[in-house]
């Protein structure tokens, strides 16, 4: 089923601003941790990784989700279909994986603001916690990269899906002028 064009055109925008979104919201993370890491006040440090958290599950979390789900919604609604096309199935696992791995990372985050909330905890050990959210937001980063790569210059190569439902697709409309 292929959407009508302005019904198309607001899918597109929904997941162009959620996938933005997202991205810009990692790079703001990225900035975070190294503040965290390499920042010499001890207060700086502890408010870095303090909002992190709440930042996390009140802008990261929807980002991602809404990311996959307008996704699915435009690859459902496009010819592109969501299994046709290699550059859509890398897409939808980057965004599953990174979504997946986010939702487990959330542990870390709240392990993060509980050690950064502690007055008792030396700002040794609050900056160790820097290299685990750095290295993450900098994956996460490259990743959502990759995708918006990939949606940008669609890359040739159809899935054996994608193949037998163009075969398909021609064997009807043969059918069709047939008649």
């Amino acid at each position: 089923m292929v959407m009508k064009p302005r019904l198309r055109k607001l899918a597109l925008t929904a997941h162009l601003v959620a996938s933005m979104g997202w991205l810009g919201a990692v790079v703001v993370f990225l900035a975070l941790a190294v503040i965290g890491l390499t920042s010499q006040d001890a207060q700086t440090m502890r408010g870095a990784y303090l909002v992190m958290q709440p930042a996390a599950w009140w802008v990261l979390v929807p980002l991602a989700v809404a990311s996959l789900l307008t996704g699915i919604v435009q690859a459902l609604g496009t010819t592109w279909g969501l299994f046709r096309h290699y550059w859509v199935l890398f897409k939808l696992l980057i965004n599953v994986v990174a979504t997946v791995v986010l939702l487990m990372y959330m542990r870390t985050f709240g392990i993060m603001a509980r050690t950064a909330s502690d007055p008792a905890t030396s700002p040794s050990s609050i900056r160790a916690l820097g290299a685990s959210p750095s290295q993450h937001a900098a994956l996460a980063l490259m990743l959502l990269l990759v995708a918006t790569l990939l949606a940008v210059y669609k890359p040739k190569g159809v899935t054996r899906y994608g193949q037998r439902k163009q075969r398909a697709e021609q064997a009807q409309r043969r059918a069709v002028s047939v008649r």
